[in-house]
């Protein structure tokens, strides 16, 4: 049966890999990926060589869904894999599994097909959401989990929902937007407790707390600090 395998990778220390995962990147047909380059390189490391590797991004060229669901129908076993941590969690390869749940979705709901010999198997691994969450030391039972907010087109919105929430919210934030995003912290949510979690699983993984006053001083103080992705955790309204 072919498998399309949906592998988590290292978000930074090469070593956070499993051995599952490992084997399964050395038995597959095919790697699909979003920087042939950076997979290439955890290849390398493990000494998985001469492995065929595709693109595939949403956004970006690359190998288009029909053409994957195609390869799949031809009994090959591919594997997706993000730049690093967890396809799907805010980075490619939703559309892609959701467009095979639907070639494999046929009458009522929990039928699938299964003359098309295909499935979809998690192999799971990191991720920067929960392994912030984990360092975190902030209620995580529930949480509301944002990705990266949009650029421009209702990031306000989103600020002031976060300011009404009861909930733990995370988010992922780039460099470049960090202290535009602590500025409307302090506006929205100005005595509200925040986590910064950077560099995750490098050698200087660093979680920054106090308020989005107090952080944004201290970036501005230290802008060398100010690098690097980031996942931003709001303590929930009390």
């Amino acid at each position: 049966m072919a498998t399309l395998y949906v592998i988590g990778t290292p978000i930074g220390n090469l070593e956070d890999i499993t051995l599952r995962a490992l084997r399964i990147l050395k038995e597959v047909d095919l790697v699909l990926c979003e920087d042939t380059r950076v997979t290439q390189k955890l290849l390398k490391h493990y000494g998985i060589v001469n492995k065929q590797l595709s693109t595939y991004n949403e956004q970006k060229s690359g190998a288009k869904v029909e053409k994957i669901i195609g390869w799949l129908e031809d009994g090959k076993n591919l594997a997706l894999v993000s730049d690093a941590g967890t396809p799907t969690i805010s980075d490619p390869g939703a559309r892609l599994v959701s467009r095979v749940h639907e070639e494999l979705k046929v009458g009522p709901p929990g039928n699938s097909r299964s003359d098309l010999g295909i499935k979809i198997e998690s192999v799971p691994g990191p991720s920067a959401l929960t392994a912030a969450l984990s360092i975190a030391g902030v209620p995580a039972s529930e949480f509301a989990f944002l990705g990266f907010l949009p650029h421009k087109k209702g990031r306000e919105t989103l600020f002031k929902e976060i300011a009404l929430t009861k909930r733990t919210v995370v988010f992922y934030e780039s460099p470049h937007r960090i202290l535009k995003t602590l500025a409307s912290l302090e506006k929205h949510t100005p005595a509200r407790q925040i986590r910064i979690v950077k560099e995750l699983t490098k050698i200087h993984e660093e979680v920054i707390l106090g308020t989005p006053e107090e952080i944004l001083s201290f970036f501005e103080k230290h802008k060398d600090k100010a690098r690097g992705e980031f996942v931003i955790i709001v303590s929930p309204k009390k």
